[in-house]
């Protein structure tokens, strides 16, 4: 299996099941409609793990375009291979989006809320405010990928570490995701978003573009940010990449701060 394919078919496991058990829960008539947010952290942490079990022994299994910018910026992957990867990541996260479509086929018709059939392929903020949630999806990713390194930094039981991956994921679902649906990753939310946008979902809404640059440019930056400050910080390798993401991440903390006050004085 080549790397393009194994990035392509671990990201569309990945969507298969974690847009599933979000069609699951809220699409009308579904035997598991209504489980609510705790079964849905748990299943994408599942989803990560089968998807990391399946093809991390090809291509790393990043499958994240963050994971792999992130890394790139540290060193530890070629930039060569970041668009083949990216592309890869992409194209499964819409394939997989277009297999839970057909899944839930005879759904669509029978849910009204046209935000929940949304749902299903992309993120949306909680209470909408883009500087906190772009702040939100830096925090998410930041924590995503000082985790995978920290992760890979320990000795575990062979084959163990997917799980442990997985148990991360849904850690961050449960105590980040409130804010924004946790995208933490651009692929699995813009390229579901397409497929919402180009499939013929009876009752559809818009596809919500004015908010689709946040669950992109937010975990790219906290990527990055968890990559250089995990050298930084637990290897002493300090470098211009981690001061100008630093100064980055103040400015979004001093947007969202300012925004919330003017919400507020509203």
């Amino acid at each position: 299996m080549t790397t393009f394919l194994a990035e392509l078919v671990g990201t569309m496991i990945l969507i298969i099941l974690g847009n599933g058990v979000v069609a699951g829960a809220v699409l009308k008539q579904s035997k598991s409609e209504d489980q609510g947010w705790l079964v849905i952290t748990v299943a994408w942490g599942l989803a990560v793990t089968m998807a990391i079990y399946a093809v991390g022994s090809f291509s790393g299994a990043h499958i994240n375009p963050a994971v792999t910018i992130s890394l790139a910026m540290s060193g530890d992957f070629p930039w060569a291979d970041v668009p083949l990867y990216i592309a890869a990541q992409m194209l499964g996260a819409f394939i997989g989006a277009v297999v839970v479509y057909l899944h839930y086929l005879p759904h669509w018709k029978v849910t009204d809320d046209a935000d929940k059939k949304l749902a299903v392929f992309s993120t949306d903020p909680a209470i909408s405010n883009s500087g906190a949630n772009l702040l939100s999806e830096i925090i998410g990713t930041f924590i995503l990928v000082l985790g995978i390194l920290a992760i890979g930094a320990n000795e575990f039981t062979e084959g163990l570490n997917p799980l442990i991956v997985g148990a991360l994921i849904v850690s961050i679902g449960l105590s980040l995701g409130g804010t924004t649906g946790y995208a933490i990753n651009p692929a699995r939310d813009l390229a579901p978003r397409i497929a919402h946008f180009l499939l013929p979902i009876p009752g559809k809404r818009d596809s919500n573009w004015s908010y689709s640059w946040i669950p992109v440019v937010g975990p790219i930056i906290g990527g990055i940010y968890g990559g250089v400050f995990y050298y930084a910080v637990f290897k002493g390798e300090v470098t211009m990449a981690f001061w100008a993401f630093t100064v980055i991440i103040v400015a979004v903390v001093a947007v969202a701060i300012i925004q919330n006050r003017k919400g507020s004085e509203e």
